[in-house]
């Protein structure tokens, strides 16, 4: 059967040369804006379609590989090797932005907190698929905590390793969703993998797991957490790193 998952999975392990291509257009051209245009209509009409409904989740005896650590497998600063030494001990996940309560919540609170388990599937876009099991605190726990301001719209993820290097300094990490994705009950902060801790090749200490999403949306070695009214401030505008080289802002499957 064609599904929007199928479509959107094998159109990338057909080529990522799609996404390359638009990396060229300008902010203001014609086609960039036609296809922005025609992904807002797909996230739209994808809600009214499944609203809250949940990704599939599967059993233990699904689990036949190691989840492949895709993107980025380490980072290569002085403060993430000396958290690395600790275990994590010294790690505080810090949110910010239009929140009532600034948060600084270290590993061994956050750890602590109210946790989900769910065995799902991760999709990346480059075509290949893994079921893992992963244990986290609901973002939306966090969220309660910290009190979001009415004009809070999107959750931005800043995080620790660096995707570019250059002369102009690194460029780190950073992905985004909007509130109703980050309310969702499968949205976590996921701090185990397979029963352990979760693995520095897989995004630890904390790791984003949005998982109606592709994986890039699933944002590793999390620092930060920032509560904005708007993207335009985030990168170049998009909120997003691959968004803003011309991959899907909103990658539902």
């Amino acid at each position: 059967m064609i599904t929007r998952r199928n479509l959107l999975l094998g159109g990338a392990a057909a080529g990522l040369s799609g996404c390359t291509l638009l990396d060229g257009l300008t902010d203001d051209s014609g086609l960039r804006a036609f296809l922005q245009g025609a992904e807002n209509l797909t996230m739209t009409a994808q809600r009214l379609i499944i609203g809250n409904s949940l990704a599939p989740e599967f059993t233990a005896a699904d689990i036949r590989q190691g989840q492949h650590p895709n993107g980025s497998t380490g980072v290569d600063s002085d403060e993430y090797r000396a958290m690395r030494a600790d275990g994590f001990a010294s790690y505080s996940l810090q949110v910010t932005g239009l929140v009532e309560r600034p948060l600084s919540i270290p590993y061994a609170q956050l750890t602590g907190l109210p946790a989900r388990t769910q065995i799902t599937r991760h999709d990346c876009v480059e075509g290949w698929s893994c079921i893992a099991k992963w244990m986290g605190v609901p973002l939306s726990v966090i969220l309660d905590q910290a009190r979001p301001l009415l004009n809070a719209r999107f959750a931005v993820f800043n995080c620790f390793d660096a995707i570019e290097h250059g002369l102009g300094g690194d460029v780190l990490y950073y992905e985004s969703i909007d509130m109703v994705d980050a309310r969702h009950p499968q949205t976590i902060l996921a701090w185990a993998m397979n029963d352990r801790a979760l693995p520095v090749q897989n995004g630890a200490p904390l790791r984003l797991r949005v998982e109606r999403q592709l994986g890039y949306k699933m944002a590793k070695y999390v620092r930060s957490i920032e509560l904005v009214d708007s993207l335009a401030g985030i990168g170049a505008g998009r909120g997003s790193y691959w968004a803003d080289r011309g991959y899907e802002w909103y990658a539902g499957i």
